[in-house]
């Protein structure tokens, strides 16, 4: 405690005296720099919601980046539309529709593709197959034309359940049919029927000999116009993105459902889960403060006085935040609660001080500038050590919590000039009063004087803590993982992780640039060397090998398919007694080639195929009318047959294909891979799902020991994260060091 000769007793007693004696006056001009603090900081601050320009752009992996991002624009700050569907079939028709009026679309979008639904791919698609699966679905498509052509005749229930008893008649003489695929997707669609959950049955899927999945998705990339001016600058794009969906039925109660995920839509939900946290602990925050206030004041005037000191710190620091930095990032906003915490202590020990002299019998004039003349040097120095803590951290290379350093390291030193002035003006209007004890033997008080009393006990329990704290600091990890800091609950988060299983085709992959082909293949070669690599994607890989092959094969198909034209159902084609009799037959020959052909490969999707078929049978029975029957048979006519038109349609699309070499490869893709610059673009993609931090390590080393130049967000992950580190092992040296001085000048 300062004496009162000193020269900062002086100071901080007068300064004092004079707020007090001038309250009207500071309190009217504290009044009116509040006022301009708000509105100047309420039309002047930004929020800053990109998390890799925390840090510095001299940094390696950011130069990398940069010029990444000048290369191919189309990637940076980009949407990704999952379309899900139950069918390939129907997430590609909305994916197409979605796309095309989003190409539309340009008061909100630079650009919008979706590769897998351009004419090129629909058109040359098989010739990137190998050749083994080309003539795997050239014996599928030959063993299902008859089926085909009959339907195209006639597409109906009765139809299709003839074809098929033809077909089990025909595997129960002995020829050899593959009908697994069938069997397992013709019932797994009569169950999702039954269970009031229908999904129609991919034709897609049957041809490709694979078994129908729960869902599919498609992806579409769009690039947004961002609306930086708002707060959130994604949000007029993702409204419209939800609006077209809408009106194409892509609803989350549709079958087809659409999930926006990608750079813009994680960091539209990060700011919102900042945006709530910061305003969530700052009201947690401030209401803790004014709990333990009514508890230890106990006086309306005081507990007024403190709470009118930090808010207009508050607005002060946040007038200086818009002042010297003009944004807030995703950490600096955390400044508020930070300075709730911190700030409040000043007022705090100044008030309780006064009212501690104050109790001794000295007038206000009196008490007010003695209190002030003995705590304002220790506020000080705990502004000033406390700032420094703060300030340490911007000659780092961390610009994001060199930020709130500067902001909240600003706020302390405001907040103890708020404290010395505005306090002991309010003092004049709110003076303080005596605060009786709580209980007259306070336990409080015996508490806090234990460690006097007890100093061998305090020593060994923190060299027990230092040893305990040691032991544990190996086992610290940093998480490398920028999704962990997002919301997990949010879409684009969860339709993030759904990506990252597939590996793929994983939005996690790493980028790399080369200037010339020939550098190019040289690096395809090592990266595929690596055991961490699953496959590295680059322009050259859309122009396949084998094409004259492939074309033959193709050829081949669609002479085997030959020209079929589908007729529209009508209502009056739906016959419920011929096409009962038609299911009726399909199930007697399925129970004929169960029994009859017991060890046969097909009999257990038979025996799930004639299980489905009985209940259906029997649902049709139990109906008491015909329009009710009708309307069953109906439904299930649409989820057998109602693809089947679109799938041959985009089948014979696909039995064009005709050689191509890369300079006939549309602009609209070559571009994606091949800059303006003619700098190639090398997708890297991993083997293992990296939202695993040590997959998400061995796979970004891996690929640097051969391209150290290389980027992309798990390059940025790790780069980032070693970044950070370093900047707070930095930050705290520095702090250190600088408190030690502090003290070393101050004390």
């Amino acid at each position: 405690m300062e004496t009162s000769n000193s020269a900062s007793y002086r100071i901080f007693s007068r300064w004092a005296a004079f707020s007090h004696q001038q309250a009207i006056w500071v309190i009217l001009l504290a009044v009116i720099v509040a006022s301009i603090s708000i509105v100047y900081t309420a039309n002047n601050l930004g929020i800053h919601t990109d998390t890799t320009d925390m840090l510095s752009e001299e940094i390696p992996f950011r130069v990398n980046h940069k010029r990444y991002k000048e290369a191919f624009p189309q990637y940076e700050e980009a949407f990704l539309l999952v379309v899900d569907a139950p069918t390939p079939e129907q997430a590609h028709a909305a994916a197409k529709q979605l796309n095309f009026h989003l190409q539309n679309d340009t008061e909100h979008f630079y650009e919008t593709s979706y590769p897998s639904g351009d004419p090129f791919f629909e058109q040359n698609g098989l010739l990137y197959k190998d050749i083994d699966e080309l003539e795997k679905i050239t014996d599928r498509l030959a063993a299902a034309q008859p089926l085909i052509a009959r339907l195209a005749d006639n597409l109906t229930l009765d139809t299709f359940a003839s074809v098929l008893t033809d077909a089990v008649v025909e595997i129960t003489n002995g020829r050899a049919l593959d009908l697994d695929a069938v069997f397992n997707g013709v019932s797994a669609t009569l169950n999702a029927r039954h269970a009031d959950t229908p999904r129609a049955l991919s034709w897609q899927m049957l041809l490709d000999g694979a078994q129908q999945a729960d869902h599919y998705h498609e992806i579409i990339l769009t690039r947004p116009k961002l609306d930086y001016a708002q707060l959130f600058a994604a949000e007029q794009p993702m409204n419209a993105i939800r609006e077209t969906a809408g009106k194409l039925g892509i609803t989350a109660e549709s079958p087809v459902k659409l999930r926006i995920t990608g750079e813009a839509a994680l960091a539209y939900d990060e700011l919102h889960s900042a945006m709530r946290g910061a305003q969530d602990a700052g009201m947690i925050a401030l209401t803790l403060v004014i709990v333990v206030l009514l508890i230890a004041l106990r006086s309306i005037g005081m507990i007024v006085t403190v709470l009118l000191s930090l808010v207009l710190g508050l607005l002060l620091t946040a007038a200086f935040a818009t002042l010297a930095v003009g944004h807030l990032n995703l950490i600096s906003i955390a400044f508020a609660v930070l300075y709730i915490g911190l700030g409040v202590d000043y007022a705090i020990h100044f008030i309780l001080r006064h009212e501690e002299v104050h109790r001794t019998g000295l007038p206000v004039t009196e008490s007010l500038p003695k209190a002030s003349g003995d705590i304002g040097s220790a506020l000080m120095i705990c502004a000033v050590t406390t700032a420094i803590g703060f300030y340490a951290f911007m000659p780092t290379t961390y610009d994001g919590v060199a930020e709130l350093g500067l902001i909240s390291g600003s706020g302390m030193i405001i907040s103890l000039i708020v404290t010395l002035t505005i306090v002991p003006a309010l003092q004049r209007f709110f003076p303080v009063r005596p605060i009786k004890p709580l209980i007259t033997i306070n336990p409080l008080h015996r508490t806090l004087e234990w460690p006097a009393h007890s100093r061998k006990t305090i020593y060994l329990l923190t060299i027990a803590t230092v040893v305990l704290s040691l032991a544990a600091f190996p086992q610290i990890r940093f998480d490398y993982n920028l999704l962990n800091l997002n919301d997990p609950r949010v879409e684009s988060v969860k339709a993030f992780r759904d990506l990252l299983k597939n590996t793929d085709d994983s939005p996690w992959h790493i980028i790399a640039l080369e200037d010339d082909q020939a550098d190019t293949e040289q690096l395809v070669r090592q990266l595929k060397s690596l055991p961490e690599v699953d496959k590295a994607v680059t322009v050259l890989d859309l122009v396949p090998e084998d094409q004259d092959e492939k074309t033959a094969l193709i050829d081949e198909m669609a002479m085997t398919l030959g020209p079929i034209t589908f007729a529209p159902i009508t209502q009056k084609q739906i016959n419920v007694d011929e096409q009962r009799i038609a299911l009726n037959k399909l199930s007697e020959a399925l129970n004929r080639f169960i029994t009859e052909k017991p060890g046969h490969s097909a009999v257990p999707a038979a025996q799930t195929l004639y299980a489905s078929l009985s209940t259906l049978l029997n649902r049709i029975d139990q109906i008491g009318t015909t329009a009710a029957q009708k309307e069953l048979l109906s439904a299930v006519s649409h989820d057998l047959l109602h693809l089947l038109p679109e799938s041959i349609q985009r089948l014979q699309v696909a039995l064009q294909a005709e050689p191509f070499d890369r300079q006939t490869i549309p602009a609209s893709i070559k571009t994606h891979w091949l800059s303006d610059d003619n700098i190639f673009r090398i997708a890297i993609y991993p083997t293992e799902n990296i939202d695993d931090n040590n997959a998400l390590t061995r796979f970004v080393r891996a690929v640097q020991d051969v391209s150290p130049g290389a980027t992309g967000v798990p390059v940025i992950s790790l780069e980032a994260g070693d970044a950070v580190v370093a900047a707070f092992i930095h930050a705290f040296s520095l702090a250190l060091i600088g408190v030690i001085i502090a003290l070393l000048v101050l004390l």
